[in-house]
């Protein structure tokens, strides 16, 4: 059965325990006369817990584990002779896993038995006319070894997904059973049932960390790899960005940080003021019913998708300033420029300034208008010399966030900036970001052991060390703003 299916019969499992549980610490109570130590829904709980749990984290290791074991076992079966010349044997494993799922499909829709498809042994004729009449095309330079590859990695699938069935749902009546078992008037259920929920918290409030250190970790076994490969030197200080997958390729950075830093300028140049104004207006100007309709008009901006950020630039922003502006003066004739891709995401940025900006200047003390105020300061002053200096932390933090968020940008700067990598300071011609071509290594399909296509986690390493350390430093000011007035 899917792992779907599974769950949902782990699920039901799960509420049948909860039943079950409950009803027996009512009757035990009832028979021995007896109070009990919980109350009724806990003795159900705790059932439940040892039902769900042991079954559920079976589930995602057995998912996460089966396939790293069959992968290294094929891997071993496939001699070096089946390797294409220049190959690797990565592509090799990605024929097996396509071939197999496709004789999966044969078998499940295609009118193929188990017996005959065990029958057709190294017959690969035989099979890619099966594969084919599914729609499955197989190129002829299929080796007969990797047919029997991809077999033995369907049949060793089906025998784990088996076995993975046979032991969560055998986890889950286990666990369950013993637990129905030890219920009793005197067991501490809530004590059960409550320590499992604080493990469940603790284990959710680790996820985001684990997750930014498997990140990290990722990208730096990778970027580690391409530097062997590839001289670190080379690519932190050269102004070329050349790839050619074929050898000779030129990988400097600085074209793509300069690309990046340049468009998340222009963008700041735009969102900063803007933002920053309607964040004052709100908060000292606008009366309640405008602000309390013009605060989530504004922060609907953050909600549209960048595809169509992307679109508006592509299709609107871009032709206006290369037919009005660029042209005319003679400084660019692309619709595709960082002016295009910076405005734009400048517009998208507007309502992290505002908004983050706007609670800050809320949170300043009323005391400290009330003060200036009482010695004859007008509003525009009291703003002026003492909300916005009191406010300065917060509003610095909200513009690094904003920072950070313009640098990871991707999808503006495909549609609005184009990908050419260069240095330049004419802002209506075409540039990239690091973002950009980190997605343009990795899509096609390419050689993943080659530099080019490693160059795409060097560049993310990069964009993570820049990014975080802007995002650590807006948390340390608002922190320290935040300390300050509470």
């Amino acid at each position: 059965m899917t792992p779907g299916v599974l769950i949902l019969i782990v699920l039901a499992m799960t509420i049948v325990g909860f039943i079950l549980g409950r009803r027996r610490a009512v009757a035990m109570a009832n028979r021995e006369k007896v109070k009990l130590h919980s109350l009724p829904g806990y003795y159900g709980q705790t059932v439940a817990l040892f039902v769900a749990v042991p079954a559920y984290v079976l589930l995602a290791a057995w998912l996460f584990l089966q396939p790293i074991v069959i992968e290294n076992h094929i891997s071993d079966l496939i001699p070096a002779s089946a390797i294409p010349e220049g190959g690797a044997r990565s592509l090799v494993m990605a024929d097996v896993r396509r071939i197999a799922n496709g004789l999966d499909y044969v078998v499940g829709k295609g009118g193929v038995s188990e017996d005959e498809l065990a029958s057709m042994r190294a017959d690969i004729s035989n099979i890619r006319s099966r594969l084919a009449d599914v729609g499955i095309a197989l190129g002829s330079d299929v080796k007969p070894v990797v047919f029997q590859a991809a077999k033995t990695y369907r049949k060793i699938g089906k025998t784990g997904s088996l076995l993975r069935d046979i032991a969560v749902l055998a986890a889950a009546l286990g666990f369950g059973l013993w637990a129905l078992w030890r219920v009793n008037p005197r067991m501490r259920a809530r004590n059960t049932s409550e320590t499992f929920v604080k493990a469940l918290l603790i284990a959710s409030s680790s996820v985001a960390i684990l997750t930014t250190l498997g990140i990290l970790l990722s990208l730096l076994f990778e970027s580690i790899h391409f530097f062997r490969i590839y001289p670190a030197r080379d690519f932190f200080f050269s102004t070329v960005w050349n790839p050619q997958f074929r050898g000779g390729s030129d990988l400097g950075i600085l074209p793509l940080l300069w690309g990046t830093f340049y468009v998340s300028f222009v963008a700041l140049l735009l969102a900063v003021p803007i933002g920053l104004m309607i964040a004052i207006y709100l908060a000292e100007y606008s009366g309640s019913t405008l602000r309390s309709f013009a605060k989530p008009a504004i922060e609907i901006l953050a909600g549209i998708p960048t595809i169509v950020y992307g679109l508006f630039a592509l299709v609107t922003v871009g032709p206006f300033l290369r037919d009005w502006i660029a042209q005319p003066f003679g400084i660019g004739n692309s619709s595709s420029s960082v002016m295009t891709a910076g405005l734009v995401m400048g517009i998208m940025l507007i309502p992290f300034v505002s908004s983050l900006s706007d609670d800050i200047i809320n949170a300043v003390p009323q005391a400290m208008r009330d003060g200036s105020y009482g010695l004859g300061a007008t509003q525009s002053e009291t703003i002026k010399r003492v909300i916005l200096p009191a406010a300065l932390p917060g509003i610095v933090g909200a513009v690094l966030l904003a920072a950070s968020r313009a640098i990871g940008e991707t999808m503006i700067v495909v549609m609005g900036a184009g990908a050419a990598a260069r240095l330049n300071l004419n802002p209506f011609e075409a540039m990239t970001t690091v973002t950009v071509k980190i997605v343009s290594q990795l899509t096609g399909d390419t050689e993943f052991a080659s530099p080019e296509t490693l160059v795409a986690f060097a560049l993310g390493l990069t964009l993570f060390v820049f990014t975080l350390g802007l995002n650590i430093l807006a948390l340390y000011i608002v922190r320290k703003y935040r300390e300050q007035y509470e």
